[in-house]
């Protein structure tokens, strides 16, 4: 994992993201020399910038259909539905940005065919390591100090997130002495901590003591192990850089004071704000007549206005209402009592069944944006009924009001539809690793994600 903008990313996805793009223009490339009578030193730089374009659509719409994602558990029909998404994109895109070439380059098919065959092998080809390496022995060779619940949690999500990562074993600290780990997992010390280490081959120590009185925690054994080129990681920071996300389940103050991020900053505020403007405003051009057909479907379906507009919390706890489109009947709270929506919720009409599962009921909240109250990335906005109930029940859950809401955000892209306080607490976890690390390239990772969500329909309600 390294560090871009404050925010994790895996090697072997810029990896990827490289190869597949070095694969699209060095075809293109080859096609262009291969052109019987073509200047190379004329034509190539106008075919060279058209290649490096077909190779930002690949990015693009690769990382928009979510075939970049690291997920052990997508399946196979899953990840050639979303290759399939790809292609029909990106096959007539190749063909277009070729034809429109100057003289015999645009008249030649062959730079077209090529580009449209680099395509389809770099797509396949992510298919193909999707489910191959998922099987592959682990590269990444993981020590875990601790042999309690945390240690117990940490060796969980390493082996459903990271196919990579290979957990050899758990050592038990001094102090612990109920342990979750049963061998032959459970290793004893040999030595020193550094010596045990090395002769495991270990490549990375995470620290997930669920005892840290006096003592339990070898100091100096531990800075032996990263002084000798071994990586050591504390619980929080693992989750952080594992997970994309910071849980409060083992979160304590001071490594949110102390850490680094929380960086609100008048310039980081002003370049969103600018960002959001600008977004927000293409947004409204482009999503108009899709609003305008949704307006009229849900004006036929059922009685009551088109608009919805509920209080919700905001920036430092401020209240505004946030409008969307209308998915209920009108009655859908005559008790007075307000609660989640639910899987195949009666309240639900028959087009908010639809604009629901599309997202189109969240396009109005575009003026929200406009108007400063929201922003187009950041935590969702909750009602303050639920705001004072998660408040009491979940540790730090105020901590995400100090960013603004979003429109759509890194725990909406990361889980599912949260319909109860433990689901909030999850996606809380996520809303923290944002307001930790938010920057312009993690809005700019969230909305790509997001075009994938919508495409698929994940955690529609």
């Amino acid at each position: 994992m390294i560090k871009i903008f404050s925010h994790y990313v895996h090697r072997s996805t810029l990896r990827g993201i490289a190869f597949d793009a070095s694969v699209v223009f060095l075809m293109v490339m080859v096609a262009l020399m291969l052109q019987p009578g073509s200047s190379f030193n004329t034509s190539m730089p106008l075919a060279g910038t058209h290649a490096l374009s077909l190779s930002a659509c690949l990015f693009l719409v690769n990382s928009a259909s979510g075939l970049y994602e690291r997920s052990p558990t997508t399946s196979f029909g899953h990840s050639c539905m979303r290759a399939f998404c790809a292609l029909l994109v990106l096959l007539p895109l190749s063909y277009a940005i070729f034809a429109f070439l100057p003289g015999d380059l645009g008249k030649n098919p062959a730079l077209q065919v090529s580009a449209m065959a680099g395509m389809t092998a770099v797509v396949l080809r992510r298919v193909y390591l999707a489910h191959w390496q998922a099987v592959q022995p682990a590269r990444t060779r993981i020590l875990i100090f601790g042999a309690g619940s945390a240690a117990e949690v940490v060796g969980q999500t390493l082996g459903a997130s990271d196919p990579n990562a290979h957990v050899v074993g758990y050592i038990p600290g001094p102090n612990e002495k109920d342990t979750a780990i049963a061998r032959p997992k459970l290793l004893e010390m040999r030595g020193s901590l550094l010596e045990t280490a090395r002769s495991l081959e270990i490549d990375e120590i995470v620290v997930a003591l669920t005892e840290r009185r006096a003592g339990s925690m070898p100091l100096r054994q531990l800075l032996d192990c990263k002084l000798s080129g071994i990586k050591v990681y504390d619980l929080n920071t693992h989750f952080e850089k594992t997970l994309g996300q910071i849980r409060v389940d083992f979160l304590n103050a001071s490594w949110l004071i102390f850490g680094d991020g929380f960086n609100q900053g008048e310039l980081r505020t002003f370049i969103k704000r600018v960002f959001d403007i600008a977004c927000a405003s293409l947004l409204l051009l482009v999503s108009a007549p899709i609003m305008l057909v949704a307006a009229v479907a849900i004006r036929l379906d059922s009685p009551g206005p088109l608009l919805y507009r509920q209080e919700r919390v905001g920036l430092d706890g401020r209240t505004f209402k946030v409008i969307k489109f209308r998915s209920m009947r009108t009655d859908a709270e005559k008790d007075g009592k307000p609660r989640w929506a639910s899987n195949n919720d009666d309240r639900v009409t028959r087009v908010g069944h639809v604009i629901r599962r599309l997202r189109v009921d969240e396009l109005p909240q575009i003026f929200n944006v406009l108007k400063g109250e929201m922003s187009l990335v950041g935590p969702r906005p909750e009602r303050p009924f639920f705001v004072d109930q998660l408040t009491q029940e979940i540790p730090f859950f105020a901590v995400r009001h100090s960013v603004k809401p979003g429109v759509t955000g890194w725990a909406q892209v990361r889980y599912q539809y949260g319909a109860t306080v433990e689901d909030s607490q999850e996606k809380l976890q996520y809303d923290l690793y944002y307001v930790k690390n938010h920057t312009l390239f993690l809005d700019l990772v969230v909305l790509f994600e997001t075009v994938g969500v919508v495409l698929t329909g994940k955690g529609a309600r």
